[in-house]
C-alpha cells in the first residue's frame, strides 16, 4: 500500500470511539534502515480553520493499528490523548 493511498483516511481510536484526526495531518516515524513505519505523531489540538493552536502530538505505535478500511483507519490505543 502506497502512502498516498492512505493519506485522507480517518483515524479512529477502536477503545474510545474518538476520531483522532486524518492520515494526511499527521507526521510518520519511520526505520531509517528498513523504511518501516514505527508510529504516527497525531496533532493533538486543531484550532479555528485548521491552524494548530497546541504543537502536542499523540505517538501511537503502527503496532496498535487493528484496520485499514476504504475510508478509516482503526486503531487500538489505551494512551491518553
Amino acid at each position: 500500500m502506497n502512502l498516498s493511498e492512505i493519506a485522507g483516511k480517518e483515524i479512529v481510536n477502536l477503545v474510545t470511539g474518538e476520531r483522532l484526526g486524518v492520515v494526511g495531518e499527521c507526521d510518520l516515524i519511520l526505520d531509517e534502515v528498513s523504511g518501516e513505519i514505527l508510529a504516527l505523531l497525531i496533532p493533538k489540538e486543531r484550532g479555528f480553520f485548521g491552524i494548530k493552536k497546541d504543537k502536542s502530538t499523540l505517538e501511537v505505535p503502527w503496532r496498535s493499528i487493528r484496520k485499514i478500511g476504504n475510508d478509516m483507519i482503526i486503531i487500538e490505543y489505551d494512551g491518553v490523548y
